[in-house]
């Protein structure tokens, strides 16, 4: 047989696959949307940007020269990464705005956009417009709750001053780049601002942030992280939940609710829907005249717009919006509603407007759990098990429970990849406490909720603030007793992002086709998960200013160079090391003999013990001393430029070094060497900078100079 009749017995092969998934193609139209910005964000810079780009005008061509649903999906194919990457690209440049060039202490005037109030922190969270040209055009600053004056509301013009610092980037590799979210919220700087904060203008409508205004309400019904949670059931605020509360919630799995999606927009449309058509059948002539569902597919389209408007219309309740619209519109013209078309295009219109949102954990954890909940109960497995049928009651209500534990299953199995690549770990329980908490939310918590604010008109809602708060302690029990149950949390050090990308297809081919082909999937899904459990644990990692750094103990735990080092930074270098135990303080371990101004740490890996030394003062050391230590160690790590004599025989990590390569993540035995900036020239990376005018540090803290290396 000739290569020709090979060939064309293959695209024979290929088009009657094609032809038998037909109806699944358009699916997949986001996902090479996705694939062109997922290139634009993993590769470096422009020139790579631009091959890319040809190289998929050149995948469209040759789609072009073919014929059959084959020619047809590559044409559509390559378009379609082609305009991801150029609109990605587009949108990073559209939105560039300066950035402030170092930190600085500031006396600004400006307009308030936007106030988060966040009592569970005692801070209020404020965005301005500040109007001088040598500031960016949009600064966040923190204000402490005693220090906000009256009437500080959107709009209004206030006085204060600040310390200012540009947005920080990752500070190990895999930490959260808040550099980069910044840049696409247009931040130029992020601080602290002080005492005395001054209204200068107050706002056209004072009090009319009704958002805000109902999040107080609320909280004064229910206290404390009860009160939080209803608060961000109603508003999307979460700034009354304590930090542990918090914890506890994404420990469990349950951190999905706090975030304002398709639960809580299905429940608000549903309800509002039920509400219109049984008023509206009470009358017999509005019955037989009007179509009263079309009117209350009407009322659930304008009560989800106006609850996503309310909450502030964060990605997950757009994309929620979208999808409840489209399932409304489908029910009004007859069609099936909840299908995966749906979500696909949920996920079209979230990417054509906001890009960006694909690098974000809030996009990829939504459309991973309703694509995963959608695609199960299409398959013809979970129709022919757990489909409606005629059976007793005990009968059927085993049949839904066992339902709602396979579909919290593969929820977690679709979860559990995107958990860990930008968070480090993964909740083991997450399926069992969503059985409960999910049903306790939506059929308990906000029709009780919702109840006490409609009573609170009339002033008589306590009866059912009081039964809410109940039901809230039972969600939070649940969180906290699932939180801290043995093994509750899986954790993992940085995932390679090769190893992500090769799960995500694999996930993605599984879940979207239809014939037997689908498992396929599963051979880059094991690839990936093999990676990630080959990937080397680091045994130091190191933070970009060089201040901290974690070193890996024989028993697995993270010892800290700094002692007072604060819950972030700890919880940050624990979870990149993949430990799920409290790190301990350096000085006093094995292996590690510190004193105020060094600790000197002997490590062994590979056979061999591997010698750190690390400054952990401002101050000078003796020079001979410092670099004949040097000599005799395998890595120096420093917050301040060293000097030339300091040579140590692997690895200098200096000042000037680490702002090269910003935090590492080191393995030893393996000698990789993960690093936060790969030489990437991604617009956050080289912003236009504004040069800020200081005003004097009065009543600040001095910082620390006594050193002749810096």
């Amino acid at each position: 047989m000739g290569g020709g009749a090979v060939f064309r017995q293959i695209g024979a092969a290929i088009e009657h696959w094609l032809e038998a998934e037909r109806a699944q193609l358009p699916l997949w139209l986001p996902v090479a949307l996705g694939g062109g910005i997922a290139a634009w964000f993993l590769l470096p810079d422009a020139p790579r940007w631009i091959g890319f780009l040809l190289a998929s005008c050149a995948v469209a061509v040759l789609g072009l020269a073919l014929p059959g649903r084959l020619g047809r999906a590559l044409l559509l194919g390559g378009l379609g990464m082609a305009a991801g990457c150029a609109l990605i690209w587009w949108r990073a440049e559209r939105v560039a705005a300066p950035v402030l060039a170092r930190p600085a202490v500031v006396e600004l005037t400006g307009r308030v956009v936007r106030v988060e109030r966040m009592p569970a922190r005692e801070v209020v969270r404020v965005t301005l417009l500040p109007g001088r040209t040598d500031l960016p055009p949009r600064v966040r600053v923190n204000l402490e709750t005693r220090d906000v004056p009256a009437g500080l509301a959107p709009d209004a013009v206030v006085r204060l001053r600040a310390r200012l610092m540009p947005p920080a980037e990752a500070s190990v590799p895999g930490g959260y780049d808040f550099a980069r979210t910044a840049w696409f919220a247009g931040l130029g700087a992020t601080g602290k601002g002080f005492d005395p904060v001054e209204v200068v203008t107050p706002a056209r409508a004072a009090g009319a942030d009704l958002r805000a205004s109902l999040s107080a309400h609320i909280q004064s019904r229910v206290e404390g992280s009860a009160g939080g949670i209803a608060s961000a059931l109603a508003t999307g605020d979460q700034g009354a939940i304590a930090e542990g509360d918090v914890e506890a919630m994404q420990r469990s799995g349950l951190a999905h609710l706090l975030s304002v999606s398709g639960l809580h927009v299905t429940a608000v449309t549903a309800a509002a829907m039920l509400l219109v058509l049984k008023l509206l059948a009470l009358s017999p002539t509005l019955a037989l005249r009007w179509r009263l569902p079309l009117v209350a597919a009407g009322a659930g389209a304008l009560a989800a717009i106006g609850y996503t408007l309310l909450t502030g219309a964060e990605v997950p309740t757009i994309r929620s919006c979208v999808a409840a619209l489209l399932v409304l519109l489908a029910l009004s013209l007859g069609r099936e509603a909840i299908t995966l078309r749906l979500v696909a295009a949920g996920a079209v219109i979230v990417l054509l407007l906001w890009p960006e949102a694909l690098a974000g954990a809030s996009f990829q954890l939504s459309f991973a759990a309703v694509t995963a909940i959608v695609a199960l109960h299409e398959s013809p497995f979970m129709h022919r098990w757990f489909g409606k049928r005629e059976e007793g009651r005990g009968a059927a209500l085993l049949r839904g429970i066992g339902s709602l534990l396979l579909t919290g299953v593969a929820v977690e199995l679709a979860l559990m990849p995107i958990g860990l690549f930008h968070f480090h770990q993964a909740g083991l329980y997450g399926a069992l406490a969503n059985i409960v908490a999910i049903p306790l939310t939506t059929f308990v918590i906000m029709p009780l909720e919702a109840l006490a604010l409609l009573l609170d008109v009339a002033g008589l809602g306590w009866p059912a603030w009081w039964l809410t708060d109940q039901a809230l302690q039972l969600l939070l029990w649940i969180a906290r007793t699932t939180a801290a149950a043995p093994g509750a949390v899986a954790a993992f050090p940085t995932m390679p992002a090769g190893a992500f990308a090769l799960m995500v297809a694999g996930g993605l081919w599984l879940a979207l086709w239809r014939t037997g082909a689908r498992w396929a999937g599963a051979v880059p899904l094991v690839m990936g998960l093999g990676w990630m459990l080959a990937t080397p644990v680091p045994d130091l990692i190191v933070t970009g200013d060089g201040r901290h750094l974690a070193i890996r103990m024989a028993d697995g735990s993270m010892a800290l160079l700094r002692d007072r080092a604060g819950d972030y930074t700890r919880d940050m270098l624990a979870e990149t090391g993949g430990s799920d135990v409290e790190p301990v303080a350096l000085s006093g371990q094995p292996g590690a003999a510190c004193n105020l101004d060094l600790c000197l740490i002997e490590h062994r890996a590979a056979g061999r013990v591997w010698r750190v030394a690390a400054t952990r003062s401002g101050y000078a050391l003796p020079w001979a001393e410092f670099t004949t230590l040097c000599r005799k160690v395998d890595v120096v790590i420093s917050d301040r430029r060293l000097p030339a004599g300091c040579a140590p025989r692997w690895l200098k990590l200096d000042r000037p070094q680490l702002a090269r390569t910003g935090g590492l993540a080191i393995a030893f035995a393996s000698g990789r060497v993960a690093m936060v900036r790969g030489g990437g020239r991604h617009p956050w990376r080289h912003p236009p900078k504004v040069q800020p005018v200081y005003v004097p540090e009065q009543g600040l803290a001095p910082v620390r100079t006594r050193n002749r290396w810096r």
